[in-house]
C-alpha cells in the first residue's frame, strides 16, 4: 500500500502540539495541588508502568527519528527521560522544528525502501518504510501519547478528550 509518508510530518507534529498542551495542564495542575513539576514527571498509571517522562521522551524520540529513517536521513540523537520540565518543553520545541524543516521530496519513493531496525532485545526486523511508519512508529507514538495522557487524567488534571485532539483543529 502506497501512501503519501509526507503527511505524517504533520500528524506527528501535532502529536508533539499536544503533548506540550497536556504537559502546560498537568503543571499547571501539580502547582495547584503543591506537587513540584519533577514529581509530576514521575507519576504513573500503576507501579510496574514507566512514568509520564518517559512516556513524554518516546514520543519526542519517535517524532524526530522515525521521520528521518524513512526519509534516509541521519537519526537525530535521543533525547533522555531524566529532563526537566524545561528540558522536555525544549525536545518538544526542538523536534517541531525538525519536523518543519522537512520536504515532501524526502520521502518521495521511499514507501518500499526496506529498512532494518534494531528494537527491543534480539528483533531486528525488515520492513518496507511505509509500513514502518504507517504502523510501527504512528502505533507506538499515539500508545505514549495516550499514557501521557492517561496519567495526567488519573492523578486528577481536568483534561478531557478534547485536550487529546485539541492541537489538531
Amino acid at each position: 500500500m502506497t501512501v503519501c509518508l509526507y503527511t505524517f510530518v504533520d500528524l506527528f507534529s501535532r502529536q508533539l502540539g499536544t503533548l506540550d498542551s497536556l504537559l502546560t495542564k498537568g503543571a499547571e495542575y501539580a502547582k495547584a495541588q503543591g506537587v513540584s513539576e519533577d514529581e509530576m514527571l514521575d507519576w504513573r498509571l500503576i507501579d510496574d508502568m514507566n512514568a509520564l517522562r518517559f512516556q513524554t521522551m518516546v514520543v519526542c524520540n519517535f517524532s524526530r527519528q522515525w521521520l528521518a529513517r524513512v526519509a534516509g536521513l541521519p537519526v537525530p540523537a535521543e533525547i533522555s527521560a531524566d529532563l526537566d520540565l524545561a528540558g522536555f518543553r525544549t525536545a518538544i520545541a526542538e523536534a517541531k522544528a525538525y519536523l518543519a524543516a522537512l520536504k515532501p521530496e524526502q520521502f518521495a519513493g521511499r514507501d518500499d525502501v526496506p529498512l532494518t531496525v534494531a528494537i527491543g532485545t534480539g528483533m531486528e526486523p525488515t520492513l518496507p518504510a511505509g509500513q514502518w511508519l504507517t504502523v510501527f512508529a504512528t502505533t507506538n507514538l499515539y500508545f505514549h501519547l495516550s499514557t501521557a495522557y492517561g496519567i495526567l487524567r488519573s492523578k486528577g488534571v481536568p483534561i478531557g478528550k478534547i485536550d487529546f485532539f485539541a492541537s489538531g483543529l
